[in-house]
């Protein structure tokens, strides 16, 4: 927990607007297994990790919200009569959504200040957009006793970065940041919103993130383009969503199907599977079966789904040559970030220096990498 963070968030809205904020910490995450399959009804395997953005927030005496983003230096204001979405791709988007979906639901919001600032990585795939959104509306709950609930709260920053920052995202970035649970990993239906956690085991063996440093800022475009081909497959197939379909399914429509399309759906109903998988091998402790359903998971993604790009794939082959790494892959949304690896707790050290100098041989730049732990979700301070 970095306590400097949450005083020097403190301190900045202090210096500028001169009272003391209620204080609000929301987390990344990181997720074991599941990409993809959430915005298709399926099961995700995420947990909240010890990396936050912190919200100050109190009311304000003027008669417009003003927000100052600590990290970059920038400050906004804006009039609650006024809530449209920014033309520019910018952070603003994020504050002004998850208010106007807050007004949405009917509940009253008077003008604030707030200051925001964090230590999760921007487009590693750790979903800081998801921590920003349940920091505010957690936030603007707390600040203006709206009585709503954790799941209302979540469908809020989802709607936010729908409507107002373009990504058609699914509910686990959201779900993982409110809900996180110290220690454990969530077994998540979407559809449902059932959870289950998971007190992880690893046997001698940690997890471990390197970030690839291409920022991968969801490549909006081609997010959105392969949920279009996963709703208009399950439509095909007269399913709700791909969850609902198997593998035996999907090739009776296969002839009517680009090969392209038909690959990234069979991508989909194979990582719903694994994800079901991993849970067993977890339940089981067989954490060497688990390593290997994420390199599985990662080529599903680089040549089905096709949503990995040469410095992720330089990394997770890195991983593949090591005997002491169980397991690797890409996380996130894609086209770059972070990697996720399975890696023997005495071999980290020596892993991780190796890596850093190949990286830097190959591309000219250093990645990064990342030691978490698995957190408590959004919560005041």
């Amino acid at each position: 927990m970095n306590l400097d963070l949450e005083e020097d968030i403190k301190k900045a809205f202090i210096n500028k607007f001169g009272n003391d904020p209620l204080l609000v910490r929301s987390p990344g995450r990181i997720n074991l297994i599941g990409e993809h399959t959430d915005y298709n009804g399926g099961f995700v395997f995420p947990a909240a990790i010890d990396k936050y953005i912190i919200a100050a927030v109190a009311k304000s005496d003027s008669n417009v919200c003003k927000v100052y983003a600590k990290d970059k230096n920038e400050d906004y204001q804006f009039n609650l009569d006024y809530l449209e979405p920014l033309k520019e791709n910018s952070w603003k988007n994020f504050v002004i959504g998850v208010v106007a979906e807050t007004v949405k639901l009917g509940k009253s919001i008077q003008p604030f200040n707030l200051v925001f600032g964090g230590d999760i990585p921007a487009g590693a795939g750790l979903s800081s957009s998801a921590a920003l959104e349940n920091s505010i509306v957690f936030a603007l709950n707390t600040l203006f006793e709206l009585q709503m609930t954790k799941r209302e709260m979540i469908s809020i920053s989802q709607n936010a970065e729908h409507n107002f920052v373009g990504v058609k995202c699914g509910i686990m970035d959201q779900f993982a940041s409110m809900y996180g649970i110290e220690d454990h990993a969530l077994f998540l239906d979407c559809r449902s919103l059932e959870y289950e956690p998971f007190e992880l085991d690893l046997k001698g063996y940690t997890l471990v993130l390197i970030n690839s440093n291409v920022d991968h800022n969801l490549a909006e475009n081609a997010y959105n383009e392969r949920r279009f081909v996963c709703e208009k497959v399950a439509k095909m197939l007269h399913v709700k969503a791909l969850r609902d379909a198997s593998i035996e399914d999907l090739f009776q429509i296969k002839e009517a199907l680009p090969e392209d399309e038909y690959q990234k759906a069979l991508y989909v109903i194979q990582e719903n599977l694994r994800v079901i998988k991993a849970k067993e091998l977890l339940i089981e402790k067989n954490i060497k079966a688990f390593g290997n359903l994420l390199y599985s998971t990662h080529e599903g993604m680089k040549d089905q789904f096709k949503i990995s790009c040469d410095e992720i794939d330089f990394l997770v082959n890195k991983a593949i040559e090591n005997p002491h790494v169980i397991g690797a892959r890409m996380m996130g949304g894609g086209f770059g970030g972070c990697t996720l690896n399975l890696i023997e707790e005495a071999a980290v050290s020596d892993f991780t220096a190796s890596i850093k100098t190949a990286y830097i041989n190959k591309f000219g730049r250093a990645c990064s990498v990342y030691f978490v732990k698995l957190s408590n979700g959004t919560q005041g301070i």
